[in-house]
């Protein structure tokens, strides 16, 4: 070995004496630096024997002492009923799914292969109301009760007791509306709608209708009761300095949808409940004769439709709080989105009648103009999310793939709603599979991609650990191609006029085509959901640990000031709340806003 300076130069091994070794180490000491850099030179260039793999890179999860049912009964914890409203909400969303692909299955070619029209029918309706009533709906309260009050700063619920009784009014009303498939005429099978006279207990007779109304009633009650929760929570427990222009969008939009649902839910109940004295009591309330079935269709509109933004909202206000964090931005227009929100609310309640252009029973001008004007508030979202992400150092992880997908998703669904506000187009597709993509695109694009936006968002605060990455991805293209290869080609097939609720259809109709990819894309978003399950499962038991408040390292509500997962009460200590992005003051003093007002003052005056 030679050296000069500080390079060092390998060659070929030479004897060499002890005493020559000697020379050479009094050498090494006189001059440290250089031996230093030497020995880190040869070491760089020697081959390393491989450490062992670890199968597990992170220690398991320790199951937690005492009885897991007990805790589950008797718990009044908001961020425990979250959970259960989560896990209960996607076992209902299984059962949904099952249908659907049932039906898929059925529809893949022409002829009845494997359902009866009877069966077909109870399958549509049970599909459409597990969907809709059994995970929509609640899956709104599954994030409202765990992110609320970390996102105000509350140690609980205003309610806690009522929260629990709320989530075990849903559990059973939702039993009951699927127990009726285990009842001797099956489901209910009047459609999801229950339109009269098809309601009747002449049209309809069984205990699966009875089981279907009055389930819907006692599920309702809990939606109302979690509904007044979440408002006096919300009014009531806020930090100290968090006022209501600085809470989250997130907040703001489960205020309003709580709103909406006091105002809605009472009149699905009341329908309910005259429906049972009509079948039981002999009200002759809905009789055909005396407008009867009008009479229905208005009143479960006025709840069905304002139902569409209950599940739409708060699902908005998830990606409202994923894509700055991803495009390390404050939201663009905060105050525009809330007034979106109060304004997307209040026409809401009265749009309802579109779903009844060609009942002739209604004024088309009226509500064909209210139905074009809520285009302009959502609109105004479109705005406010593409320029929260305009110039924004984007990141592509997994919550924010499925906020791009809900943006492109929704955006179909809410040009073709454009269309469906114009009555003489409404003519021509209602009741047609048109309307079928049309629902879905808003529906599911809406609820599922940001909901799943929202799980992969919040799971590391939820649990601990970090969603696996990969598994994301694949589970996101799965969905999208999925989804798409579903619902798109169902425009054309509506178009065409094949008419939906049909459970066959002639193979001269020209429909196969169609249908035949149709069902091929929904086994594939079907499919989308086991690298979900597993990524689940597989992170919560062995994931990446998180040992910080904020994993993402752009979170700005309270939730990310807070460790992972929260403690029993959420906080142990608050920031100091001056703007809407506390959590992001926290960490970023510097940027905050009243910091640069405090440099701006402090700073010398520039004499003119």
């Amino acid at each position: 070995m030679s050296w000069a300076g500080t390079d060092l130069e390998l060659t070929s091994p030479k004897p060499t004496s002890a005493g020559k070794l000697q020379q050479e180490a009094q050498e090494h000491t006189a001059a440290p630096a250089s031996f230093d850099a030497a020995r880190g030179a040869i070491l760089s260039r020697v081959t390393i024997a491989p450490a062992p793999i670890q199968t597990r890179p992170y220690p398991a999860r320790e199951a937690v002492k005492g009885s897991w049912l007990a805790r589950t009964l008797r718990t009044t914890d908001a961020k425990h009923i979250g959970m259960m409203y989560l896990f209960t909400s996607f076992v209902f969303f299984a059962i949904g799914g099952v249908l659907a692909l049932m039906m898929r299955a059925e529809l893949a070619k022409p002829g009845l292969q494997y359902l009866s029209n009877e069966q077909y029918n109870q399958l549509f309706t049970m599909h459409g109301t597990i969907m809709l009533l059994l995970f929509a709906t609640p899956l709104v309260f599954a994030f409202a009760n765990y992110i609320i009050p970390l996102q105000i700063g509350a140690p609980d619920v205003a309610f806690p007791r009522l929260n629990s009784f709320a989530y075990w009014l849903y559990l059973f009303g939702g039993t009951m509306v699927v127990a009726g498939f285990i009842t001797p005429g099956g489901a209910a099978d009047f459609g999801w709608f229950a339109y009269a006279p098809l309601n009747s207990v002449i049209n309809s007779p069984g205990a699966g209708a009875d089981l279907w109304i009055v389930g819907l009633i006692i599920s309702g009650l809990g939606t109302i009761l979690g509904a007044v929760n979440m408002i006096t929570t919300i009014l009531t427990m806020r930090a100290p300095g968090l006022t209501m222009f600085r809470m989250p969008i997130f907040t703001w939009n489960i205020l309003v949808t709580s709103l909406l649902v006091l105002m809605v839910f009472p009149i699905l109940a009341a329908a309910l409940a005259a429906l049972t004295a009509d079948r039981h009591l002999g009200a002759h309330i809905y009789d055909p004769e005396t407008g009867g079935a009008v009479l229905w269709q208005h009143l479960f509109w006025f709840f069905g439709h304002p139902e569409v933004y209950i599940v739409a909202l708060p699902f908005f206000g998830i990606i409202t709080e994923v894509l700055p964090v991803f495009s390390r931005k404050p939201v663009f227009g905060y105050k525009g989105l809330v007034g979106a929100t109060l304004a997307i609310a209040a026409l809401s309640m009265t749009v309802w009648a579109h779903h009844m252009f060609a009942t002739g029973a209604v004024l088309l001008p009226f509500f064909s103009f209210l139905s074009f004007l809520i285009a302009v508030p959502t609109g105004m979202k479109f705005f406010n999310w593409i320029g929260t992400m305009w110039r924004g150092q984007l990141t592509f992880e997994t919550p924010m793939l499925f906020s791009l997908g809900f943006l492109v998703t929704f955006l179909f669904g809410g040009l073709s709603g454009v269309l469906l506000a114009s009555p003489p187009i409404d003519f021509h597709v209602s009741d047609s599979y048109f309307v079928v993509a049309h629902f879905h695109y808003v529906l599911f694009g809406t609820i599922v991609f940001a909901a799943y936006a929202g799980i992969y968002f919040w799971f590391p605060k939820m649990t601990g650990r970090m969603l696996d990455e990969t598994w994301g991805k694949v589970h996101f293209w799965l969905t999208f191609i999925g989804f798409h290869a579903t619902f798109l080609v169902q425009h054309w097939l509506g178009a065409e006029g094949m008419p939906r609720r049909y459970a066959d259809y002639l193979p001269s109709d020209g429909f196969t085509d169609l249908n035949t990819i149709s069902t091929i894309g929904s086994f594939v978003l079907g499919a989308s959901t086991l690298p979900f399950l597993w990524n689940v499962y597989k992170s919560y038991r062995v994931g990446k640990i998180v040992e910080v408040n904020d994993p993402w390292g752009h979170g700005a509500s309270l939730e990310w000031a807070t460790s992972c997962p929260p403690p029993r009460h959420n906080f142990t200590k608050l920031p100091r709340i001056r703007s809407e992005r506390p959590a992001f003051d926290e960490k970023f003093p510097h940027l905050a806003p009243w910091a640069q007002e405090v440099e701006k003052k402090a700073a010398p005056a520039v004499e003119s």
